[in-house]
This record gives structure tokens, sequence and C-alpha cells, in this order.
């Protein structure tokens, strides 16, 4: 009887993976193949490869090939029939070397198999978080420039209010305030840099207090919630979590003027890829406005640091709040049309083990 694979690792994986052996029959599949083949792992461990992966005769011998010689190779556009329905996928079929501990004969090849769809999400992911990291190290770097100067020039100002008549101190006043301004704003481009401090929390604390706060700074919205009380409590940094939720809501408060609807709701969301991983459940805040929308200019470059869509807007709060949900593993994505724009929040649950 073909045993499966003890490599945990491989469970957690967005990309399906199964391992054949020199017969090609399947001995492994993990959740991933289950979900993309549309079949549980007891039909498809101890299937020939040709049944659980339609693909047709010229794939099989490409494969049988790859035993033979020990050899791997890419399929850029694998053409597969999944009950009458043709789908398109990128495969990396490998020689299989790792560590083996299972009583049965190792594997001799090792298949990666990915919808081309997923495949172009997750490299448009990566360039994404590459020039997202590269800006935030630019605006990091300018910021540590920037912020001798203005001591500088705070310290000349205030030396010279003490020469002038009331008159002139008057504009001295006004480049302390400028330049205290311009600090505050320096700040909070170099908040990021701290690691969260992780410790139990309950995400509906969490939303309640953005709630207050939203509330407080726009009296005329009408926020309304709905929340899965049945949520698990998880790990983070409350106020990290406080701060990236709030920024999402106090745009989507700005979003409608301070006059409209904004809806915040919780959710459990189940086998959820996140940069790569697989995560069996994830929690999933959101924050819905009723306002225009987001310009569709902006949709690319939305979490660019000093990119902004309203007009005296600094363009660092979604910037700041994607900073603190990557550095809890999570993921912020947005949908929007005019009149409704929701911005989602996905925070995996690690299990107790982990």
């Amino acid at each position: 009887m073909l045993a499966v694979i003890p490599y945990p690792g491989l469970e957690l994986l967005s990309t399906a993976v199964l391992m054949l052996d020199e017969e090609l029959n399947v001995t492994y599949a993990n959740p991933a193949a289950e979900t993309l083949l549309a079949h549980g792992r007891k039909h498809l461990i101890g299937a020939p490869v040709d049944r659980a992966l339609p693909a047709g005769a010229t794939f099989v011998a490409r494969l049988r090939q790859a035993v033979d010689a020990q050899a791997g190779f890419n399929e850029n556009d694998l053409a597969l029939d999944l009950d009458g329905d043709p789908v398109h996928l990128h495969c990396v079929a490998s020689p299989f070397e790792g560590a083996y501990v299972a009583p049965d004969a190792p594997p001799a090849l090792v298949l990666e198999i990915r919808e081309l769809d997923q495949q172009l999400k997750i490299e448009r992911e990566s360039r994404m978080q590459e020039q997202q990291e590269a800006n935030r190290e630019l605006i990091r770097n300018l910021a540590h420039e920037i912020k001798n100067p203005l001591g500088g020039i705070r310290g000349a100002a205030q030396l010279l209010e003490r020469d002038l008549g009331d008159e002139q101190r008057e504009f001295t006043q006004v480049i302390v305030k400028e330049v205290d301004r311009l600090q505050s704003l320096l700040n909070r481009m170099l908040t990021p840099v701290r690691l969260p401090r992780v410790e139990p929390i309950n995400i509906h604390e969490v939303m309640e207090r953005v709630r207050t706060l939203v509330t407080a700074e726009f009296p005329g919205l009408e926020v309304r919630r709905d929340y899965d009380t049945s949520l698990p409590d998880s790990a983070g940094d409350k106020e990290q979590l406080i701060q990236a939720i709030l920024n999402v809501a106090r745009n989507a408060a700005q979003a409608t003027a301070g006059k409209g609807e904004i809806r915040m709701s919780t959710r459990i969301a189940r086998q959820v890829t996140i940069a790569r991983m697989r995560y069996r459940h994830a929690i999933a805040v959101s924050v819905e406005d009723d306002g225009p929308g987001v310009p569709p200019g902006l949709a690319e470059r939305i979490f660019y640091p000093l990119v902004s869509g309203r007009e005296g807007g600094t363009g660092l709060g979604l910037s700041l709040a994607q900073s603190f949900v990557s550095q809890h593993q999570g993921l912020i994505e947005f949908e929007s049309v005019p009149g409704k724009t929701r911005f989602t929040i996905l925070l995996p649950v690690r299990e107790r083990a982990a």
C-alpha cells in the first residue's frame, strides 16, 4: 500500500504538488492538488498520472523520459481536460532529491502545478512587493536626510524670534509650525520600522476601537457593523492593527466626505493563499464605503507611498497600513466601482502548535 509522504510543509503550499513513482503512479498529493484537480487524495494516490492529470499522451511521454534521464522540464502551457472544461496550467517536473523517511520507495518525480492565472498573480504580487519595499526604503532614507536640516531651520527660527518685534514673530511662528508638521509627517514615514509586539488579541476589540475613533473624527458618518462573533482570538500587535484598520476606515470616511455610510465587517476565510503560502483559515476584516470609488489610474499604485487620489492627502495611510499588515504575514486587497469600494485585510490564523 502506498503511503503519504510525511512532508507537512507541502500541505500549506498554494502550489499543487504531485509525486510520482517510477511507474508514473501518484504517491502523494497535497491539498492544493486536491482542489485543482477536483478529486480527493484517496482518489489520486495510486492512480496512473494520465488518469489523475489528464493532459494527453505527449505529456506522459515527457514524464517517462524525465524519469529515465533523471532530468526535469518545464511545461508553460499544459492543457488539462477536467470534466470537459479545459484548464491551462504551468507545470514544473523535477527529479526527487530530498530526504525520505517513509517506508516505501522514494518517488521518482515531483510535479509542481499552478493555473496560469495564479502564476501571473504570484509574479505580479512579487513585483509589487519588491517595488513597494524599494519605495519604502527610498522614503525612509529621504526622511532621515530631511530630519536633520529641519531641526536646524526650527532652531534658527526660534533664535530669530527673540530679536524680532511682534509683527515679525508671526512669520517665524509659521516657520516653526510648518517644520513641526513636516517632522510629524517624516515620523509617520519611519513608523513601520518597528517590529510587531505580538500578544493575544480579539479582533472585535480592535474594530470597536477603530469605530470609536472614526465616529469621533467624522460625526456625520454612519458606521454599520456586521461582525462574526464566533471568530477565534489571534496573535498580533494590537496598536499596529488598530492603526492599519483605522487608516483604511479613515480613507473610507474621507471618500464619503464624512457624511456617507461605511460598513465594518469580520468573517472567517478558508483556504487562503498569501505570499505563496496556503492557510486553512484567515480572519477577513472588511471596510466598505459608498463613495465615488478608486480612480482607475490609481488602482495599481494605491498602496505606494505618497500616492493619493484626494486633494491634500499625504498618500501614506494605505502604505503604512500595508506595512503593518505585511508584518503580520497578512494581505490587503480591494475592489472598487463607483458607489461601492471594499478594502479587505486578511490575517492568517495560525494553528496552536505553530
